[in-house]
């Protein structure tokens, strides 16, 4: 049945802003789904409160709306374009799908003749109503847990005591298992279970029989209007059931599941898929399975929309799960798509993969002072990566090479745990850092047995793990010169980096890398190509691997690899690596805009990311995609193997910025501002010196490399003193402190987590008001994009403040000092593309706080206000291709937008909510008013001192 030609205008909704639970994956899917639309010549109209998101510019969809998510919205628009005649609300999540439903019971869609495609509300009620689902699992003869619907706290006792311990409860009509725990002792269970009834926004809770221990695995499928089911992808979770499949560590293809048991799995899902509702779209269902030989299988759930795993399967099989969702939610069939990697075969296939894929959740635990870190029911991580291998080991080792926290990959780099007793703590009580844990137990001669008994983890994973640690054994024998080939290849193979085998043989990195070349041990890179190359894939999607020789039959040696480097002038663009407080969805939004323009000034263009949740890791976004960790030694071989003209590092936030050293001493261009000018604004002190010849106002300052100097310092500088290191990201680490006794604690304690840091102590300016501003320069001219205000003082980070575009009340004489001072700054940092500055003005004058010459967290918040692409066109300037006076800017801006944070501290209960210098929202939304006699500014005024927190 091909496409219903009566749908020429859809609402999309979107997910609104980041919150744990909920990231930019719905960014990624929505994306897709407009830009699958428009394809098909229909007009969009799209709703999302975002402004960091490629899906709210005004190129992705025909309409945008950055209006918050209600039903008041809904109505507005509908009622300016009576041309609507479906949504899809299947794009934004856990949101969209509330919303809709909201929408539907107040009987918008009726009102409006509005038609629902991608799911049905049956769909929708059954699936969400605990309940319900599991009566029609019943009446279908699917198996679930033992459990029960309560609505009332007597309820919930009289079940508890007829089930007996260990229990679920989990709240109905949630987002990333909000409100959902584990009870193993009845004295917990009171508290748990008002937690559980007032997280839900209907106050019901659904109690089941604990399924601690068994096995966790997720299928992605995808059904079209007759009926046609694909299931795209199995995952398996390498942790047991008990922890959210948003915090586990796992794997694709299932890797311990029997072809018996996975047969069984597809067809329960398939048939779930069918029984609760008729309509064409995707959906994601959730098992668990007995770990014993009988492998019995129960249903947990069932989301009929794109997930955050349909994302991971995406770009796990290279299959566009929301691109087709949204074809076959407008009418066509599966056999009449084309599959969008080969071009040549039809979507009506299941993906077979020739490698293994593993994600790693990416949390920040260290934002949320006073947190409980174990992990359960509840999703509390802020981002993932995902790690494509030709083995388990390899996909696991460059994962953990990925997460940025300082390591790299298990074990063999001085930093595993070795206590026996803090050993089993932490895989008893699992945290972030189990994936790591579980290796150092195996180096600390735990049996697998053992480990196998506490974490319920499969024992073919653990001996995968001990196979690791086996080779690091064998390899510490050797000194570099003896080491034969064999092991070095096999080391390569499942992943260790060259600085693991460095360490292991007490040499360095380089002497590492020189040696497998001279060897002739080097990295070859292989399609994703959704078919496992049993047909030509017309998408350059890549991933490195090491492969032994092949030998020809005359007696040629190679290794075949399949990305072929052209001779077209080239760019790479460094992303920005896995979401995390204080780098999010807006750096993506800069790397795809960066690609874009890239492209536009003629140059094939390259994406390096390892982030699954994004849009730049679209196959179709750069020319050529590598699917790699942002790790030093996976990006100088994928330039050694392309010779870009140059790298561009100031898009992609602080991940790219730390690579420029390297690049730098490497003698690889760097693209716009130099090395020496971004490390100048990094480097507090030398930045503070360059304001002192410029006769800029700043802070009195100083820098201190232990407690002592800083010590020393306070007596110069006046409490309170706002203590800063260098090379950080999100204000990390940053306090303000009243006494030498703080200040002693603070760097002490920093300089533990922060070794041979760099840190800026300035005489913190109380009461003073906060700005900030970007800018794009060329070297000669600079043009500031936009000057913000923010509501709350100097002293809370400019992420956590809420910040009014164009500023509200700053006269002329400090606007003009600003003004003034970001022209001067960015010409003295010889900056070449986008800057950031920072402001404290007190008593009419203005103080720099500091200056970061790289795309900034408004950027997209200031392009969405204005109109206007500046990403697209500092990118030009970066290149060389264009001059600032080349543009022709023409802002558009009625009233005031105001850049709202977002927080996801109902996550962690207990823990201080206050704010301070250190960041801890996790995203934003944009907010129009007309005028400052709007009541959301006169509430967010009247709150601005609340929070200050040293």
């Amino acid at each position: 049945m091909p496409k219903n030609k009566n749908l020429k205008c859809i609402l999309i909704i979107g997910s609104g802003p980041i919150v744990i639970g909920q990231a930019c994956e719905f960014d990624y899917a929505g994306t897709q789904s407009l830009r699958s639309l428009r394809d098909e010549g229909i007009e969009t109209v799209l709703i999302n409160s975002n402004p960091a998101t490629i899906m709210t510019d005004p190129s992705v969809a025909d309409h945008v709306y950055l209006k918050p998510l209600t039903t008041k919205s809904i109505i507005e628009i509908l009622k300016k374009h009576p041309n609507i005649d479906a949504v899809l609300p299947t794009m934004g999540g856990q949101t969209a799908l509330n919303l809709c439903i909201e929408a539907d019971e107040k009987g918008i869609w009726e009102d409006f003749g509005i038609k629902l495609i991608g799911v049905d509300i049956d769909a929708i009620n059954i699936t969400e109503d605990r309940e319900k689902f599991k009566q029609l699992m019943g009446r279908i003869g699917i198996p679930v847990a033992p459990a029960k619907t309560v609505t009332s706290f007597l309820q919930g006792k009289e079940v508890a005591q007829e089930f007996g311990f260990p229990l679920v409860i989990r709240a109905s009509f949630t987002l990333g298992g909000s409100g959902a725990s584990f009870v193993h002792r009845a004295e917990d269970f009171d508290e748990m279970l008002t937690y559980g009834l007032e997280a839900s926004p209907i106050h019901e809770v659904l109690i089941d029989k604990a399924l601690l221990g068994w096995k966790e695995y997720e299928l992605e499928l995808l059904r079209d209007k007759n009926d046609n089911v694909v299931i795209i992808c199995a995952i398996e979770n390498m942790d047991p059931m008990g922890i959210h499949t948003g915090d586990s560590v796992t794997v694709a293809p299932a890797m311990t599941l029997s072809d018996v048991a996975y047969q069984r799995m597809r067809d329960m899902a398939i048939h779930m898929m069918r029984s609760i509702g008729d309509f064409a779209g995707g959906c994601n269902v959730q098992f668990a399975v007995s770990p014993d030989e009988k492998e019995d299988i129960v249903a947990i759930e069932i989301n009929p929309r794109v997930s955050r795993s349909s994302a991971l399967a995406s770009k796990a099989t290279g299959y566009p799960i929301a691109k087709i969702a949204t074809k076959l939610a407008i009418g066509y069939n599966l056999n009449e798509l084309e599959n969008q990697i080969t071009k040549s075969t039809s979507a009506l296939f299941e993906p077979s993969v020739d490698y293994v894929i593993v994600k790693i959740p990416r949390w920040n635990f260290d934002k949320f002072e006073g947190s409980d870190r174990t992990l359960g029911l509840q999703m509390k991580s802020v981002g993932e990566v995902m790690a494509i291998g030709r083995s388990f080991q390899e996909a696991l080792h460059k994962a953990t090479q990925s997460l940025e926290i300082k390591r790299n990959g298990l074990g063999a780099d001085g930093k595993s745990h070795t206590k026996y007793d803090e050993i089993i703590d932490k895989l008893t009580h699992p945290s972030w850092d189990r994936v790591f844990v579980i290796y150092d137990a195996v180096q600390a001669g735990i049996p697998l047995s053992r480990i196998h008994e506490i974490t319920k983890i499969d024992m073919w994973f653990l001996k995968q793990y001990e196979e690791l640690y086996a080779l690091e054994v064998e390899i510490s024998k050797y000194t570099l010169d003896t080491l034969p080939r064999d092991l070095i290849l096999d080391a390569k193979q499942k992943g260790f980096a060259d600085r693991q085998i460095a360490y292991m043989l007490k040499c360095l990195e380089s002497e590492v890398h020189s040696k497998r070349e001279e060897l002739g041990i080097n990295r070859v890179y292989k399609l994703v190509d959704t078919c496992a190359a049993e047909f030509e894939a017309a998408t350059p999607y890549y991933y490195s691997t090491f492969e032994a020789d092949i030998e020809t039959p005359d007696g040629k040696r190679y290794v075949a690899n399949d990305s072929i480097s052209s001779d077209k002038k080239k760019i790479v663009v460094l992303g920005s690596g896995p979401n995390r407080i204080g780098q999010g969805i807006e750096f993506d939004y800069s790397c795809v805009h960066g690609v874009l323009a890239a492209a536009e000034c003629g140059y094939e263009t390259i994406m390096i990311n390892c982030n699954p949740e994004t849009v730049s890791t679209d196959f179709d976004i750069a020319d050529k995609l590598y699917f790699e960790p942002v790790f030093w030694e996976h990006i100088y071989d994928i330039i050694r193997h392309e010779k870009p003209e140059g790298v561009i590092v100031q898009l992609g936030g602080q991940t790219a910025l730390k690579l420029a050293e390297k690049l730098d001493r490497y003698g690889i261009k760097i693209m716009g501002t130099s090395f020496k000018a971004l490390d100048l604004a990094e480097d507090r002190g030398s930045f503070s010196r360059l304001l002192q010849q410029n006769d800029i106002p700043y802070p009195d300052f100083g820098t201190a490399e232990n407690a002592d100097e800083a010590l020393a310092l306070a007596d110069e500088l006046d409490f309170p003193i706002l203590v800063r290191p260098s090379y950080v990201l999100g204000g990390q680490g940053m306090k303000i402190v009243i006494n030498k006794q703080e200040l002693e604690e603070v760097v002490v304690d920093l300089l533990q987590k922060i070794p041979n840091n760099k840190l800026l102590l300035d005489h913190y300016l109380d009461g003073a008001i906060e700005a900030e501003a970007d800018a794009i320069c060329d070297g000669e001219d600079v043009y500031i994009i936009g000057i913000m205000e923010h509501i709350e003082p100097c002293g809370i980070h400019s992420g956590d403040s809420n910040a009014l575009l164009p500023p509200f009340n700053l006269g002329d004489l400090v606007m003009q000092q600003i003004k003034d001072h970001t022209k001067k700054i960015a010409l003295a940092l010889n900056t070449v593309g986008l800057i950031n500055i920072q402001f404290a003005i007190k008593d009419d004058q203005v103080f720099i706080i500091e200056a970061n010459p790289r795309a900034s967290r408004t950027v997209p918040f200031i392009a969405k206000s204005y109109g206007e692409p500046y990403v697209n066109y500092a990118t030009k300037v970066m290149l060389g291709a264009k001059k600032v006076k080349d543009f022709n800017f023409n802002p558009k801006l009625e009233g005031y937008a105001i850049k709202q944070p977002v927080f996801s501290f109902n996550k962690f209960h207990k823990v201080n909510k206050q704010l301070g210098p250190e960041m801890k929202s996790t995203g934003e939304s944009i907010l129009f008013i007309d005028s400052l006699k709007d009541d959301a500014f006169y509430e967010l005024y009247s709150r601005r001192k609340m929070y200050l927190t040293k």
